[in-house]
């Protein structure tokens, strides 16, 4: 009874700062109220980590916060989110962002008692392998559409994460996501089955038509991001002609229903520098309404890879700059994910606390999308009778999970963290990678094991890049984020 009543109190706070925020008397007043909390939060000792806990870092995160609240503000003023979906969204993610409560939900304690940290934050995992485009350097190289997870699988996987380690978060990549169907069922019914959780898919969008728009805001948990390349030019020139036109038709549809979503970008070394210019910014947050934007740094593997797509580290270090310029003077929510290593304490993979596990239509199940190395195949593990913690206490991702401690995740100071510049332990550490996956049997993934055989020097291109990166961002961390004077 008390557990209703609590839920039923929060449920009414959520509705009438949800209505507040519809009010346009209201919303500047409210929002200029939270600006007022988050300078406080951050100007005080709130916004620590430790005694040497870096200024930037706190205005990093600052500066992130405020590109979310003023996303939402325009996402609003715009008439772009519909105010049903605004609410259900709102109340998920502030659950989402609670703490792990241990003394609630016995299996997080039974989780925290048994290893000594929370458990993932969330979940990723590609339905299926196929895909109605052939996106040149595409990671999955998706040609198949008998690779898939069946709908058993799919759904046990979801109901198990959230069971087990209450995950607030699941993610479908690909493939293409809404080229899934297995006896009638999609990703959009796994949405609907879980209604308080929320859902996010990466999508090419050629697929997304008025019925699938109006079926994900009759569930309100799911939101979509685009991926493009740039504007029409550079998008259809990756995935092919006429593409673009119907990633923006996708986006008609979506503003249409009200709901949020946003963009994903492939970062190479072609379109690095349009990527972040205002005309392309403007384009999608001013026009078409995006939410957010998700920059993924291409990383050659898969089928059809290219190591000259790949930024070398001078591009990186460019971009890393350029994009915290853009979220600070344009208040937009931008997520760069190898680059923003300083706002989730270094790299999230192989199930870490607050982090996560990817798990691919064959079902074998990788420490990261873009670590082609697998632990072990979840098929395997449920006919043995195990489920994700068997997963996730292998010595695969445990030993990945000691070297991001040894790293400085939980060290409350910044002069005992690694470089969060250069996270990665694939990309940036490779070597060290290796070692980990050869001592624990770690295995490659078809494709690697076919690159391997063709690509002379594989391996050693990615020691080289990270030996040339750590020479030129480790100054960068010490001077910029240790005030250290070089």
């Amino acid at each position: 009874m008390m557990v209703y009543i609590a839920t039923s109190i929060r449920n009414i706070l959520y509705k009438l700062f949800n209505s507040l925020l519809y009010k346009g008397t209201t919303r500047k007043y409210l929002v200029r109220l939270i600006q007022k909390i988050i300078n406080h939060y951050f100007q005080g000792n709130n916004g620590r980590t430790g005694p040497l806990q870096d200024d930037r870092i706190k205005q990093e995160k600052k500066m992130m916060v405020e590109s979310i609240i003023q996303s939402l503000n325009r996402s609003i003023e715009k008439e772009i989110l519909h105010p049903a979906i605004s609410q259900k969204v709102l109340g998920l993610w502030l659950e989402a962002m609670n703490k792990p409560g241990r003394s609630k939900k016995p299996e997080i304690k039974e989780f925290y008692d048994r290893n000594g940290c929370n458990p993932p934050f969330l979940l990723v995992i590609a339905p299926g392998h196929a895909c109605n485009l052939r996106c040149s350097g595409c990671y999955a190289s998706s040609d198949a559409d008998s690779h898939k997870l069946d709908w058993e699988i799919l759904d046990r996987l979801v109901r198990e994460a959230r069971k087990l380690w209450n995950i607030k978060l699941v993610v479908f990549t690909g493939g293409e996501p809404f080229s899934y169907s297995f006896k009638g069922k999609d990703i959009i019914d796994i949405v609907k089955d879980n209604p308080d959780c929320l859902f996010l898919a990466f999508t090419n969008g050629t697929l997304v038509n008025r019925k699938i728009t109006e079926r994900i805001a009759g569930c309100k948990n799911l939101t979509l991001a685009f991926s493009v390349e740039g504007l029409e030019a550079d998008t259809d020139c990756r995935r092919g002609k006429g593409t673009f036109k119907k990633i923006l038709r996708a986006m008609g549809f979506s503003r249409e229903a009200g709901l949020p979503f946003g963009i994903s970008v492939t970062v190479d070394s072609r379109n690095i520098s349009k990527v972040l210019e205002d005309s392309f910014l403007d384009y999608f947050f001013d026009n078409q309404g995006a939410f957010y934007g998700f920059f993924f740094q291409y990383l050659p593997i898969g089928l059809d890879f290219d190591f000259g797509l790949m930024p070398s580290p001078e591009q990186r270090f460019y971009f890393w700059k350029r994009v915290w310029d853009k979220i600070e003077r344009k208040k937009l929510f931008l997520l760069d994910f190898l680059n923003h290593g300083t706002l989730v304490n270094g790299c999230i993979s192989a199930g870490r606390d607050g982090g996560y596990l990817y798990i691919d239509w064959d079902g074998e199940v990788k420490p990261c999308v873009f670590a082609p190395y697998s632990a072990g195949n979840i098929h395997q593990i449920y006919k043995d009778g195990g489920d994700l913690n068997r997963i996730w206490g292998s010595p695969f991702f445990d030993s990945i999970r000691r070297w991001q401690t040894e790293y400085g995740f939980k060290k409350s100071s910044i002069a005992e963290k690694g470089n969060l510049l250069r996270p990665c332990p694939f990309r940036d550490h490779h070597g060290l990678f290796l070692e980990i996956a050869e001592k624990t049997g770690a295995r490659a993934d078809k494709s690697l094991q076919r690159v391997t055989v063709f690509e002379e020097g594989y391996h050693q291109r990615f020691v080289d890049y990270g030996y040339s990166l750590k020479k030129l961002l480790d100054p960068a961390w010490e001077k910029v984020y240790l005030k250290k004077k070089i």
